[in-house]
């Protein structure tokens, strides 16, 4: 599979950014698809899934202030992030996760940069 992502900015704390990971060479509608996060020195990190259903689940550090989404006619994963603080700031990533979390793919795209400052 490959990855696109976009979305990405600097924002103010509070502010609202809506990401984008554009998904192609795998069939996009029977996968679980998720969003990662990776601050320098730390390991990626899951942020929040979505199933082929339309379930949803969020890492605690997001719940309340984000929404995943997914349109499969785009093959498009999307991350609605809301109520933003500097802690949320990282490059941020879509995959697959297995039930541990972990990326079933090994491939990543280039990600996103999210920046939260003043």
């Amino acid at each position: 599979a490959q990855f696109v992502e976009s979305g990405g900015g600097l924002v103010q704390p509070g502010g609202s950014l809506r990401l984008s990971c554009a998904v192609s060479g795998t069939d996009f509608s029977v996968y679980t698809w998720a969003w990662y996060r990776q601050v320098p020195g730390k390991e990626r990190e899951l942020v929040a899934s979505i199933t082929s259903g339309g379930s949803t689940n969020y890492e605690g550090f997001v719940k309340g202030r984000s929404i995943i989404s997914r349109d499969n006619s785009k093959t498009t994963v999307y991350l609605q992030m809301n109520s933003l603080e500097p802690e949320d700031t990282a490059v941020y990533y879509c995959n697959s996760p297995w039930d541990d979390g972990n990326a079933c793919f090994t491939s990543w795209g280039r990600g996103t940069q999210v920046t939260v400052s003043t």
